[in-house]
């Protein structure tokens, strides 16, 4: 298996919306996010798959000394392989890579934010970097634009969190900061149990409400921040945000049935999405 082939299966087998996107783009741009998003998934799995700290702390750390070997000329995984020969191509440095390792390693020592200014840090690391990269693989002529897809990260890490707050619990994690569980008498038990009647209670609801109302907030703020000039090539951002804001309107109408289940879109709905998007620009 050639590296070009090991990152179109790593990215198509994560079923991410993500993949819709790249599906419209020229051959040479979509190679590179491709192999950009296949190191997300790289890292990102070492935390979720790796049930030792101690191992997957190890597995992030060889990944950081990966990169440092991979922009020193000796790439050795097939995502670096793939990745390293268009990296030049669309800007994308060592320290782009090292922040979503290091947002990945926050996730192994830390299970709770204190309050939304922590978690924004958080998300700045594996979601606003992330959109700054993409941002630039799909083409972008103004400085405005990498601001736009830092915040549209932001959006859709943010409706992520509002996703996958069962699956989270599960794994004893809680990504909504604690300063807002208080602020709506939100117990963490009640979150980590993931169990009715108490858990959809409306404290939980009014709690979500508020989260999704932020995050929709923070989707118009970045679209208000995309410049027309850039708004053709950006498309592939538009349809990701289009997608996920769709998620979390869904969520909202089954009344954010977040603690025992995870709501998706089926993989025609997101490639419907894509193509509308695609077809009318915004």
């Amino acid at each position: 298996m050639t590296p070009q082939q090991y990152v179109q299966d790593k990215a198509a087998s994560s079923g991410s919306s993500f993949y819709y996107a790249f599906l419209f783009l020229p051959p040479p741009r979509r190679a590179a996010i491709t192999a950009f998003y296949a190191f997300c998934r790289e890292v990102d799995d070492v935390v979720d798959e790796v049930s030792d700290p101690t191992v997957a702390a190890s597995k992030l750390q060889w990944w950081r000394t990966e990169v440092a070997q991979a922009y020193a000329g000796r790439p050795s995984h097939p995502v670096m392989q793939a990745l390293m020969p268009l990296a030049p191509d669309y800007g994308i440095t060592a320290d782009h890579l090292l922040a979503v390792i290091e947002g990945c390693q926050t996730d192994l020592e830390q299970t709770r934010f204190l309050d939304y200014p922590a978690l924004k840090r958080y998300c700045h690391l594996v979601a606003g970097i992330v959109g700054e990269v993409a941002a630039s693989i799909f083409g972008r002529t103004e400085d405005a634009t990498v601001h736009y897809a830092h915040k549209l990260g932001l959006a859709m890490q943010l409706t992520n969190i509002i996703r996958d707050v069962g699956d989270d619990a599960r794994r004893g994690r809680i990504y909504l900061p604690i300063s807002e569980l208080q602020q709506f008498d939100v117990k963490a038990h009640e979150l980590l149990k993931r169990e009715a009647p108490w858990g959809y209670s409306e404290r939980f609801q009014a709690l979500m409400r508020f989260q999704a109302e932020r995050a929709h907030a923070t989707y118009e703020e970045a679209m208000a921040l995309l410049p027309d000039a850039d708004r053709a090539a950006q498309k592939p951002g538009l349809m990701m945000a289009n997608i996920y804001r769709t998620l979390l309107r869904e969520i909202e109408q089954q009344g954010f049935q977040v603690l025992h289940q995870r709501t998706s879109l089926t993989p025609l709905r997101k490639l419907w999405i894509a193509t509308r998007t695609h077809v009318r620009g915004h």
